[in-house]
């Protein structure tokens, strides 16, 4: 089973992760830059793209979170300000949104898009690291193997039809047990490192810039020494 998949390093190193060149649905205007990493239950995919140019979308097909890693994009809206995404910086498209999609250089993001049939949610939401954080669960007493960490969230965009939820979190020093992931989750690290356990006794560590997927259902465990920040997209699937 696969347990995590990393999307980018910052540093660049190569990864182990296999892409396909392919579009997220008939409709996809994205579909000659997208190349998917997972694509699985609940119509989610996720993966890297790369553009250049300009694309006008007169009614965006699908929820999609992007987190540029390279160069600058902006996307605009009917209605509201140009959001300017450089490096580390996210957004969610609502599905159905008029946008404008913008880059004058070779602009390298990665993302995790859903399908939504009957979308409640329209238009540009960015994804910031100085949100406005609330308390939120940490993990169960029983997974933990040290003291329970004080974790924050700040969840800035949820589609119900889709189960899609994203935003920041934020979370002190801990470690968990592996465990069956609850979800399936896309995050960049802004801050911190962590290390994923799995059951073979690998390691994968990651660091800030670094993006991943986790799928529902993939045994991994967490370690995390220092305090720790993400940008997040979950989606709560039947397995």
């Amino acid at each position: 089973m696969t347990v995590a998949l990393v999307l980018h390093r910052a540093d660049g190193a190569p990864l182990a992760t296999s892409f396909r060149r392919a579009g997220f649905g008939k409709a996809d205007p994205l579909a000659r830059n997208r190349e998917i990493a997972w694509e699985g239950p609940g119509s989610m995919a996720a993966g890297r793209a790369g553009f250049v140019g300009e694309l006008e979308v007169e009614s965006f097909p699908h929820i999609e979170t992007i987190v540029v890693v390279e160069g600058e994009l902006t996307l605009a809206a009917d209605g509201a300000a140009p959001l300017v995404l450089g490096p580390h910086a996210g957004a969610v498209i609502g599905c159905g949104t008029a946008l404008r999609i913008q880059a004058a250089l070779h602009t390298q993001f990665v993302f995790c898009a859903a399908a939504c049939e009957k979308p409640t949610r329209r238009g540009l939401v960015a994804l910031c690291t100085n949100a406005d954080f609330k308390p939120s669960k940490p993990p169960p007493t029983e997974t933990l193997l040290g003291p329970t960490p004080q974790c924050r969230s700040a969840n800035v965009f949820n589609e119900d039809g889709a189960q899609y939820l994203a935003g920041t979190w934020d979370s002190t020093p801990y470690h968990r047990v592996i465990r069956a992931h609850r979800l399936n989750e896309f995050m960049q690290l802004v801050a911190g490192s962590v290390r994923f356990a799995a059951p073979d006794g690998s390691v994968l560590s990651v660091g800030a810039g670094d993006a991943l997927f986790v799928p529902l259902g993939a045994p991994i465990g967490w370690e995390s020494s220092d305090g720790v920040a993400k940008l997040y997209v979950c989606q709560s699937v039947t397995a």
